[in-house]
């Protein structure tokens, strides 16, 4: 079945995570799309952070959410909603990299020793860059294709905590790793990143990886496809 996007549209914006968690597991469809579309950058970012690769990453979270939804009887309304799902998406993601190179892949992984030309010059003078929004652009392109090039330890750490904002606690807990953990591998990231780019890292670090409405819909779309399937919700 497909739902035109106009129906797909978060309806319960104002309501809390514990009370739309409740709601969904009593069979409200639109308490589920709310859950999704409170945190589907946040969820894409945590996998994309781990996989490289964009279709990868809507497949994990897709996957991700219909583990939650099965698993939603366990969630305590003490805990933050936000955390629960990074951490239930970032294991599904690490799931698929396993598969992939045959290779276990703890959450809480070695730290890699980063490529040579990571810390290479990012731009050679400023003063040569694009103005306005071309630069900002051009600024974007060369965070992401050297986020992508950090060490895995250190990449979904930065995009959890610079490009998310989620404090050092909310990371922590949600990589299930020591907060001094966090604290390292997001200074030593920052290292890499600043590099030869100084200020321009942080004008452009809120437009990495992207995440439009297009996206969004989609991964709400499929996911509830599966969730009809699967017989989670009753189709309307």
């Amino acid at each position: 079945m497909t739902f035109a996007a106009m129906q797909l549209k978060d309806q319960l914006g104002p309501i809390g995570d514990v009370q739309l968690v409740e709601m969904a597991m009593a069979g409200e469809k639109q308490a589920f799309i709310s859950i999704m579309r409170r945190y589907n950058q946040l969820l894409f970012r945590t996998a994309r952070s781990i996989l490289r690769n964009d279709g990868e990453a809507e497949e994990a979270l897709q996957d991700g959410y219909l583990r939650a939804w099965r698993a939603l009887g366990t969630f305590r309304a003490d805990a933050k909603l936000s955390t629960w799902l990074v951490r239930i998406v970032a294991n599904e993601a690490l799931g698929r990299l396993r598969r992939r190179h045959g290779e276990v892949i703890p959450l809480d992984a070695a730290m890699l020793i980063p490529d040579a030309d990571v810390q290479s010059h990012f731009i050679a003078n400023a003063d040569e860059q694009p103005e306005g929004a071309a630069m900002r652009e051009e600024v974007r392109k060369l965070l992401e294709n050297r986020i992508d090039r950090l060490p895995d330890a250190y990449r979904t750490v930065f995009m959890l905590r610079a490009v998310q904002e989620m404090s050092v606690e909310e990371v922590a807990h949600a990589l299930q790793i020591p907060e001094a953990t966090v604290r390292t591998r997001f200074f030593r990231a920052r290292g890499l990143l600043r590099e030869g780019l100084a200020s321009e890292m942080d004008m452009g670090l809120n437009d990495a990886f992207s995440f439009d409405g297009e996206r969004c819909d989609r991964i709400v779309e499929r996911t509830l496809e599966r969730t009809l399937a699967e017989g989670f919700f009753r189709a309307a």
